[in-house]
């Protein structure tokens, strides 16, 4: 039986193989889209995970979500989740959407002290991918 440390490590893989998927099929179809991330605290999996879209700046970000690419963020994050067997009850729960422009005003552009500050601010721990 593989031990928890193990079996985090082989979902770690196989999120990012697929949000990887997600993430490059994204970049060609919506403005400003960037990359994406995500983080997870293995003790509260899958509740925890959480899959950050990041756009260039917050006009994009803006069209994102007042169009229809909220829905498909949400539907390529679903896709993601399922296709390695993890299941949610509400994606929209488990997606968020940020810019590269929010960070660099905010943070300096430093994407480690912006997560870490949001699981402070919301309460949550959780590793940053």
């Amino acid at each position: 039986m593989a031990t928890p440390k193990r079996k985090h490590s082989t979902i770690e893989r196989e999120l990012a193989r697929a949000l990887t998927t997600a993430c490059e099929a994204a970049k060609s179809e919506m403005v400003g889209f960037e990359w994406l991330t995500h983080r997870v605290d293995y003790a509260r999996f899958p509740e925890s995970l959480i899959v950050t879209w990041v756009f260039d700046r917050d006009s994009h970000l803006d069209q994102a979500v007042a169009g229809q690419a909220k829905a498909h963020m949400h539907a390529l994050t679903l896709a993601a989740f399922d296709e390695i067997g993890i299941s949610v009850k509400d994606i929209a729960r488990h997606v968020e959407v940020d810019s590269q422009q929010r960070c660099d005003t905010q943070h300096g552009g430093d994407w480690a002290a912006r997560i870490d500050s949001r699981l402070r601010k919301e309460g949550r721990r959780g590793q940053g991918h």
